[in-house]
């Protein structure tokens, strides 16, 4: 590409070939010319008349997904500031989107690990349907022994032919129950130490051996799940990332996962706050002495998360997540714990009415349809899912205030010997 800027280091595949692990940015493309591209591609394809499908993958193909990826995977390396721009025109067009929070463990984690990680044939595999939302994606990380320290996991790898087969249990993964694909971390050396002895697969989760059961939250759902591996064949082209690079591979999509949950795209007033600001506004008999005070703070405090996080995806949209997507993680909890507080104070003894207790499984949970007492409930798992509040406060003491970091015994020990 003339005139394109390298952003980010090569990485080698599992070829030794080196591959790119970032867009290039294209200088020439800025927001004039993307919007005409846009433009011209509504001219050719009408959202009105075309198949939803259809539509989205040609916008893919085009270059129009993540404008910021590379040539031929959905983008075509520009700017990652400009994609809000590219949306706006195809939403002022009335193009169906891809219903991004249908899939946000695809497209926040799954799809920029593979971007950087992941081979030609990989990517071109699975970025495609993944942008369309024809294959949702999951994440098997967490285990009944390795949540917070998920270095510590036990599901096993053992080398069989051309693939592996895996064994091993996972939990707390969401939309399990809908997914194609699954990312997954497993041991495939207990000699080694347990930061070095993992490797990083992508799992079909319909494969012989798959088992998904659902787990009932407080709030009565049960959107995440166990999934039990009992000899599960994956084939070697589905590994990402060299073997024993698991950690790596693991520790980039952490931090892609941490930008998505704490730093997702939102407008103005919306979510958690918006529900509270609505009824601050129409319900002005609720309003006590010193509230006014509480929620004009926490809209404040909401405003400033909001526009620390549309740096944050910019950088993570450039294949740059770094430690700073956990301070947005810990504020995304905090906040939303104090807000659906403060909503049920106002509300009473009202906001304690929970009629609806139904074990459904959904996939998306829309705040505004949902009452404050599930809002209340709900966001107690902010504090613990995507990294627990305490672990997101470890790194940001270690990475971003360079403080001394915890003393850690075990990580020269092979993993076999660690007691569990």
């Amino acid at each position: 590409m003339r005139g394109a800027r390298r952003t980010a280091d090569t990485w080698p595949n599992k070829k030794g070939d080196w591959v790119r692990t970032t867009t290039e940015k294209n200088p020439d493309l800025d927001a004039n010319a993307l919007a005409s591209q846009v433009r011209t591609f509504l001219t050719e394809h009408n959202p009105a008349t075309m198949d939803r499908l259809d539509f989205l993958r040609a916008r893919f193909d085009a270059g129009l997904a993540w404008v910021h990826y590379p040539d031929g995977l959905g983008g075509l390396g520009a700017d990652p500031g400009l994609q809000q721009g590219v949306d706006a025109i195809f939403a002022a067009a009335g193009a169906p989107d891809n219903r991004p929070h249908t899939n946000i463990i695809g497209l926040g984690m799954a799809a920029p690990t593979i971007v950087r990680f992941g081979t030609a044939d990989q990517q071109q595999r699975w970025l495609r349907p993944l942008w369309t939302g024809e294959e949702i994606w999951c994440q098997l990380f967490s285990e009944p022994g390795a949540g917070s320290d998920l270095a510590n996991v036990a599901t096993s790898a053992k080398r069989a032919g051309e693939g592996w087969i895996v064994s091993g249990q996972k939990v707390w993964t969401s939309l399990a129950h809908d997914a194609t694909w699954a990312i997954l971390v497993a041991r495939t050396d207990p000699d080694l130490p347990k930061h070095r002895g993992l490797t990083f697969f992508v799992c079909d989760m319909h494969a012989p051996g798959v088992d998904v059961r659902p787990l009932r939250q407080i709030t009565g759902e049960s959107e995440f799940n166990e999934v039990y591996l009992d000899d599960v064949e994956i084939p070697d082209h589905q590994r990402l990332g060299e073997v024993g690079q698991g950690w790596t591979v693991t520790q980039n999509t952490l931090m892609n996962e941490r930008v998505a949950i704490g730093a997702g795209t939102i407008p103005r007033e919306s979510g958690a706050i918006g529900e509270l600001v609505r009824l601050w506004r129409q319900q002005p008999e609720l309003r006590t002495h010193g509230t006014h005070d509480q929620v004009l703070r926490l809209w404040v405090e909401a405003e400033a998360a909001r526009l620390t996080a549309e740096r944050l995806r910019q950088q993570q949209a450039a294949g740059l997540p770094g430690p700073e997507g956990s301070g947005a993680k810990l504020t995304y909890a905090r906040l939303n714990q104090h807000i659906s507080s403060l909503e049920l104070d106002l509300l009473g003894s009202e906001g304690l009415r929970y009629t609806d207790y139904t074990a459904r499984r959904p996939v998306l949970v829309e705040l505004a349809e949902s009452s404050a007492g599930w809002r209340f409930l709900r966001a107690k798992g902010n504090s613990i899912e995507g990294g627990t509040s305490e672990i997101m406060r470890n790194i940001i003491a270690e990475r971003v205030l360079g403080l001394p970091a915890e003393p850690r015994a075990d990580k020269d020990t092979a993993w076999k010997d660690l007691p569990r």
